[in-house]
């Protein structure tokens, strides 16, 4: 049973972001054609973010997220809020199932740094209490 109080928990997000080239939808009838109600902007393409944090960091990046990626982020973000928020007591890190928690380079990564994971129910649903921040 793990002591929620020393467990550093983490997520990922995409975040849609409209912004980018615009383009127009005309939706009208013969009577409406110069009514501007009838025009409605839509995003083409919209760009999106991805958005790692934990309790303690927040981190944001282009693109999706891979293994090598998530690595990068744990090195840059996660280490350095850990000694921050746990001064080297023992703590616990949490993740879900994605794919790239669970590559073999990032699991092999956690292990060489004696990183404790919580053990997280593949398809469970989210409880963690990042999901509210």
């Amino acid at each position: 049973m793990a002591k929620w109080k020393t467990v550093l928990w983490s997520n990922e997000s995409k975040v849609e972001v409209l912004f980018g080239k615009l383009g127009w939808y005309f939706i009208r009838t013969k009577e409406d054609k110069d009514n501007p109600s009838c025009y409605q902007r839509s995003v083409q393409k919209p760009a999106s973010l991805m958005v790692w944090g934990c309790m303690s960091a927040l981190h944001i990046w282009k693109g999706t997220i891979n293994a090598e990626r998530y690595i990068q982020v744990l090195e840059q973000h996660m280490l350095p809020s850990r000694r921050r928020l746990f001064q080297g007591r023992p703590c616990i890190f949490q993740h879900d199932n994605a794919r790239p928690h669970t590559a073999s380079i990032t699991t092999s990564w956690l292990r060489r740094r004696r990183i404790r994971v919580l053990k997280w129910p593949a398809c469970s649903p989210d409880l963690s209490p990042i999901e509210n921040i």
